[in-house]
């Protein structure tokens, strides 16, 4: 059995915050790099130099990448030997969030109620995931996730008879009408399985895959290969002023579901995706 004390998850939330929101990821960097490269317009090329001078400017000043800081969601993995004290800890979650906005200048962006629109002032509560596992290891990854592209996020309850087709056509579309509206070049999670409830779990989870590691299913990254070609070739470009980089990566998560379901999530996130991993 080991004791892991919330106090310390608390500190390391904390920190993790401040850092997603300005550190851009080596992944994500590089492909904005390689895209300015490929890119032969200068409008396309002109906004992504912006894009990686920004990031630049927000890792050297301790400044957020975008104004909009995210809701943040957290998935804390750990072992079933583990014991946790010194307090509760998703209060010790919510108290390192509301650390880590505060002395980050973080924008507070949470409302309590969806209609009565009161700000909680401190960024908190967390969409909390919690996942058990053997062992004693603790590990946490949070994704502060922005609205511009998560409001341009779709779910589609499709047939079984709509098969991969339907899903993919499902998936273009659904990048289609975001448009410039989220912020491309987009970083996209795809959920495929499980129920109306999982699937836009495994859309999100989706997210936390690094760009630059295959899916190490090939029918997946044959499916994630042509779906990018396929969004690449739709023009939107960077910032929505036209290109060849409308996508920045599309990773696909699937789940087991019913022999008459065909659920399909997307999730849809902007170029600094943030997030990060850590464990305890």
């Amino acid at each position: 059995m080991r004791e892991v004390s919330v106090t310390r998850l608390s500190a390391a939330i904390r920190d993790a915050v401040i850092l997603a929101n300005t550190v851009m990821t080596p992944d994500i960097q590089r492909r904005l790099e390689e895209a300015q490269n490929q890119e032969t317009g200068p409008v396309a090329r002109a906004v992504i130099a912006d894009l990686l001078e920004n990031a630049a400017i927000a890792q050297a000043e301790h400044i957020p990448m975008c104004q909009d800081t995210g809701l943040v969601v957290v998935y804390l993995t750990f072992g079933q030997d583990v014991h946790w004290v010194d307090g509760e800890v998703e209060a010790a979650i919510n108290d390192g969030i509301r650390q880590g906005y505060r002395e980050g200048y973080l924008r507070f962006s949470v409302v309590a109620d969806p209609l009565r629109r009161v700000n909680t002032r401190d960024n908190t509560p967390a969409i909390v995931h919690y996942r058990l596992t053997p062992g004693e290891g603790v590990h946490v990854d949070i994704l502060p996730k922005g609205f511009g592209a998560e409001n341009r996020s779709r779910l589609a309850m499709l047939k079984p008879s709509d098969g991969q087709a339907g899903a993919e056509q499902f998936i273009l579309e659904s990048v289609r009408v975001a448009g410039p509206q989220a912020c491309p070049p987009f970083i996209v999670g795809v959920g495929i399985g499980g129920d109306f409830e999982r699937v836009a779990e495994l859309a999100k989870e989706a997210l936390l895959e690094p760009l630059d590691t295959p899916n190490p299913d090939p029918y997946l990254a044959d499916m994630e290969s042509r779906l990018t070609d396929a969004i690449n070739a739709m023009g939107i470009g960077p910032q929505g002023f036209g290109g060849r980089t409308t996508l920045l990566g599309l990773r696909i998560k699937v789940g087991a579901t019913h022999i008459a379901g065909l659920p399909v999530a997307v999730n849809m996130s902007c170029h600094s995706t943030r997030h990060l991993a850590f464990d305890l």
